[in-house]
């Protein structure tokens, strides 16, 4: 067994810059060796911790002979080349998500790592967060009995560029799909049907790019249990992420992250700190241990805890809200498969 697992990055923007800073720092039995961006700009981050081979050429680095493993940042669109070429060049693959937005892409991408033998893990960071990854072990050991409610808050503080919405493939395939992973991963159980409904009450312009800003859907799982999530792109108040399991012997919750947990009373009331502000605050350490995962995984030769089918059934979901949203009706998750395996 190797004792190094050699890294190459490509992608510098927000999140590959914490995964190879994170890497630099934090994560044993890892270096990474090659890094690339389009943007000559952001390669003096990469050369800042270490990295000496740079490149604008994404292509370089996932075909580096000196590269055991790519982590690939890049935007969407490109998530699925990436990885079928460093598939094909036999590197082990960390891919944010989503893998892409079709499921014809995504078997694409599932098939090539699997004909190269080698490991596909997509970047559904929220798993390896400590409070959700407890409720899940809670309910995964039978503390709350039969599940039977699941309810995830998921808001963020301020919406997102204009930009980044005209690419980003929409609320429920960019936001929300972090909460259809965790709630198939929590309820150890696949969601068979969606029913969601959408408005614009954050930002006008989001609705002109035809996409939505609140968001509630409900699901229903195979074994019986329902859930229910509601997204927002704007809640005043910081990060708001919550999560709740109640079944037939308890109930389990987390709340929000906070700076600090003291509470002061006054003739007014109660006062608390305010969630983390952002998902870079809340969630990094869930990113190391994500990227940590990753590593030992590869390395041992064990199968990575989170795959491209993981990626296949979250897009899956995602894709029946977006059409229950637009249809305004239920739709099963087996129909959305069969339609787009049709095609």
């Amino acid at each position: 067994m190797k004792n190094t697992l050699k890294i190459g990055i490509v992608g510098l923007g927000r999140i590959g810059q914490i995964h190879l800073s994170n890497i630099a720092t934090r994560i044993k039995n890892a270096e990474v060796v090659a890094a690339a961006d389009i943007s000559e700009n952001l390669l003096d981050f990469a050369r800042r911790h270490g990295v000496e081979n740079v490149s604008t050429s994404p292509e370089s680095v996932l075909t580096n002979p000196e590269v055991d493993a790519v982590v690939i940042c890049t935007p969407t669109p490109t998530h699925v080349p990436y990885t079928i070429l460093a598939a094909q060049h036999g590197k082990h693959i960390f891919c944010e998500k989503p893998l892409d937005l079709s499921i014809d892409q995504i078997l694409a991408a599932k098939e090539a790592a699997e004909l190269a033998n080698v490991q596909l893990m997509l970047g559904f960071n929220r798993r390896f967060d400590a409070n959700f990854l407890k409720v899940k072990e809670m309910v995964h050991e039978g503390l709350v009995g039969d599940p039977h409610i699941l309810k995830i808050t998921s808001r963020d503080p301020n919406p997102p560029q204009i930009e980044y919405v005209k690419s980003s493939g929409g609320l429920f395939m960019d936001m929300a799909i972090h909460d259809f992973d965790m709630a198939r991963y929590v309820m150890n159980s696949e969601v068979v049907e969606v029913y969601a409904k959408g408005k614009v009450l954050v930002d006008s312009r989001i609705g002109d790019e035809g996409d939505i800003d609140t968001a509630i859907t409900t699901l229903t799982f195979a074994n019986g249990a329902v859930g229910v999530i509601d997204n927002s792109r704007k809640a005043v108040y910081g990060y708001d992420q919550r999560i709740e399991v109640f079944g037939s012997g308890g109930m389990t919750q987390t709340k929000n992250n906070t700076p600090d947990t003291h509470e002061y009373y006054n003739e007014k009331g109660g006062h608390l700190s305010l969630p983390l502000n952002f998902f870079l605050e809340r969630y990094a350490e869930s990113y190391v241990n994500e990227i940590n995962v990753f590593v030992s995984s590869v390395l041992k030769g064990e199968k990575v805890p989170v795959d491209a089918h993981d990626g296949l059934m979250a897009t899956a979901i995602a894709i029946a809200a977006k059409q229950s949203c637009q249809e305004e009706k239920p739709v099963k998750i087996e129909e959305v498969l069969n339609a787009l395996m049709a095609q």
